[in-house]
């Protein structure tokens, strides 16, 4: 793709950091880092070939770190996006703020009716989500990576303020609202998620393995360990997963086979 910077020679984040179809199929959606922002482009798509891509969103800050990269369509054709706070913490409680949160834009960009704060801020006070997925009750769900407490699975509302910088994971009582589940982040660091038949699938970086999910009851277990760093997990069409490593991305140990995508059955 033109105009993409990679900072994985920096030990850095930025790069291209997500993909998305269009439900007409006619469009394919890339979120990445350039030289001055995190942006959304799309490119037309015939079923062989893209075309250059147009800018839907930019304007998103960037840094070495911390450039979320999320994309969702939603059921009703309406795009999700996340982004990271780029390093700067007091941007996720900033409400005019494009970083850490997620958006919700129409498919060119524009702000639809009913978002919380009249702009493309659905919800705010993330640190650095990755990863979006909708369940089969339409309902959004977000991986979040954590600092030096705990990363979280979130079930993304309306305008729900997710507390960072002021905590990670659960504070109870305290007004912001709690993860699902919560991982240390020497056991997790999620990326990529799908959900599928009630449970989140998600890619664990520094966890080296696919955290699952009961999203009713909150309860995780791992899987699929021993392939090194997890990144990206899709639900299949057939309700099986694809799960890709990322151990070539300047943090991991890679294989002479590495990385791969595989296909897992649930």
């Amino acid at each position: 793709m033109p105009g993409v910077v990679s900072t994985v020679d920096e030990g850095g984040e930025g790069g291209l950091l997500g993909l998305a179809l269009h439900p007409s199929g006619d469009w394919l959606y890339a979120y990445h880092s350039t030289a001055d922002d995190n942006r959304v482009v799309r490119m037309s798509f015939d079923g062989r070939s893209l075309g250059r891509p147009q800018v839907v969103l930019d304007g998103i800050a960037t840094a070495i770190h911390h450039n979320g990269g999320g994309l969702r369509f939603a059921p009703d054709g309406l795009l999700f996006v996340s982004t990271g706070d780029a390093e700067d913490s007091s941007r996720s409680q900033d409400t005019g703020s494009l970083n850490g949160k997620v958006l919700r834009v129409t498919d060119r960009g524009g702000v639809p009716s009913g978002n919380p704060f009249g702009n493309r801020v659905w919800s705010y006070g993330h640190r650095n989500v990755e990863g979006l997925a909708f369940d089969a009750e339409k309902r959004l769900w977000a991986s979040e990576f954590g600092d030096k407490g705990f990363d979280e699975l979130n079930l993304i509302v309306k305008g729900g303020n997710y507390g960072w910088p002021e905590v990670e994971g659960s504070d109870g009582a305290g007004g912001f609202r709690d993860p699902i589940a919560q991982w240390p982040t020497d056991e997790c660091s999620p990326s990529g998620i799908a959900v599928v038949g009630g449970y989140a699938f998600l890619g664990a970086l520094r966890g080296e393995c696919v955290w699952s999910v009961d999203l009713a009851s909150g309860k995780s277990r791992r899987w699929l360990e021993g392939h090194g760093r997890i990144r990206m997990v899709a639900a299949a069409p057939d309700g099986s997963l694809w799960v890709g490593t990322s151990n070539k991305d300047g943090r991991g140990s890679p294989s002479a086979h590495d990385d791969r995508i595989f296909r897992v059955t649930i």
